[in-house]
């Protein structure tokens, strides 16, 4: 056993295990296999105040702290770091009066969904269960009610956290209002979050689900989607998706999600059915709980490999590159509808998107694939620059790109200002660094 981190073993409650440890591999491996983590040593945290005595320890060694519940936004460059895992930070209660969820970072969207319909509430949550509330809520958290009501970083009420000293405190927008904004859309890179304390919605109704058809419906379905996105309420978002699954044909495939009266949600997509030929239509009356059957997601580790381009609109150009091009050896192109509250202005330092389509890019970069994938992605990526606005959500960013893509200049400056102010030793590292 590797013996280097005895006093960071002394010093917390939970698992140490460091390079050469029999399990150290498997607890350091994120959740995206593409990536490689060649992190110093990992601690499984019990409490918060081992989230504490590690960033004393980290900053005293002169080492930097990356906190990962599960990795699912590993983008790499975390050599010799102090890995955290919060899974064991799992509380979750949710207050029905006052319409607020307080959790842990190890908590996931699938538990938050599933405790809140009980009450007909909602999170903001987005479109994998699995997904943690924290990493995706600090890089703004676009889902499926975010055209409704906006980033899932602006429903946050109050942030626990251990600052760069190891400090534990809680922050809201009235104690700490830069590091409370910084906080708010502008990534993990100002402070460990422990817990969150964040705003749930109504959820009277929701309709929705996939429908897919062959690829030779690609014409009608993107009409129907160009229809249904052009005047869509804000309660409504619409997903269109060319896809390529293994030994399958090429199909296309729309997915949505209705918010309301759910015969409200049926009459708005109506449109849909009449185009032929459906392979699948799982369009239905669903609960909030169960938001991750729309996409259905692998909820399992993937070696998954993605890009992302925001397009102020979809020009005839753009339209030719999305529909036009060949697939293999990628598995989806994804359209996004975006506007409705997205569009407004918000508090933190995740602003207004003024952007009305994202499109996002994927393959699976299983290793006798994977140089390829990533040359098709990049392709796609290229070909659409001239239509693409340069900038993209924090969370989906793609490893090899910065922070400096996600935000407007002056956000960056004071976000940077704000890294420099509360952790000038550089000790906490988000999966994008502001500073990079």
């Amino acid at each position: 056993m590797t013996m280097g981190f005895d006093e960071l073993r002394k010093a917390v409650r939970g698992r140490v295990l460091a390079s050469g440890d029999a399990e150290f591999e498997q607890v350091a491996r994120p959740w995206s296999l593409a990536v490689t983590q060649p992190v110093a040593a990992v601690v499984e945290v019990a409490d918060a105040a081992d989230v504490a005595a590690a960033v004393r320890y980290a900053r005293g060694a002169g080492l930097p702290v990356v906190t990962q519940p599960t990795g699912h936004g590993a983008a790499g460059g975390v050599e010799n770091a102090i890995l955290l895992r919060t899974g064991a930070l799992n509380g979750l209660e949710i207050d029905p009066v006052g319409r607020v969820a307080r959790v842990g970072a190890g908590v996931q969207w699938g538990q938050v969904q599933a405790a809140a319909a009980g009450y007909g509430l909602t999170g903001l949550a987005g479109s994998n269960p699995v997904v943690g509330v924290t990493g995706y809520t600090l890089g703004g958290g676009k889902g499926w009610f975010a055209r409704k009501y906006g980033w899932a970083s602006n429903a946050v009420r109050a942030f626990e956290i251990v600052d760069a000293e190891g400090r534990p405190t809680r922050v809201t927008a009235d104690s700490d209002p830069d590091l409370f904004w910084a906080l708010s859309g502008g990534g993990g890179d100002f402070a460990v979050v422990t817990g969150l304390e964040f705003e749930l919605f109504p959820a009277p109704g929701l309709y929705g689900g996939r429908i897919m058809w062959p690829a030779a419906r690609l014409a009608e379905v993107w009409d129907a989607f160009r229809e249904l996105t052009s005047g869509a309420p804000d309660e409504l978002s619409v997903w269109f998706s060319r896809f390529q699954f293994p030994q399958a044909p090429e199909m296309v495939g729309l997915d949505l999600a209705y918010l309301g009266d759910p015969e409200q949600g049926r009459a708005l997509v109506s449109v849909l059915d009449g185009i032929g030929d459906a392979i699948a239509d799982k369009r239905t009356v669903m609960s909030v709980a169960d938001l991750g059957d729309i996409t259905t997601e692998p909820t399992d580790p993937s070696p998954a490999i993605t890009r992302g381009e925001l397009l102020a609109d979809l020009t005839p150009e753009a339209e030719k590159i999305l529909l036009g091009e060949t697939l293999a050896p990628i598995t989806s192109i994804q359209v996004r509808h975006l506007g409705g509250a997205l569009a407004r202005p918000a508090a933190g330092a995740r602003g207004a998107l003024s952007e009305r389509y994202l499109v996002s890019t994927l393959g699976i970069g299983l290793p006798h694939l994977r140089e390829a994938v990533c040359a098709k992605l990049d392709a796609v990526s290229a070909e659409l620059a001239d239509h693409a606005t340069g900038k993209k959500p924090f969370t989906f960013l793609a490893p090899g790109e910065s922070a400096a893509a996600a935000f407007g200049a002056a956000t960056l400056d004071r976000l940077r200002a704000v890294k420099r102010d509360r952790d000038p030793r550089n000790v906490i590292r988000s999966n994008y660094p502001v500073l990079d």
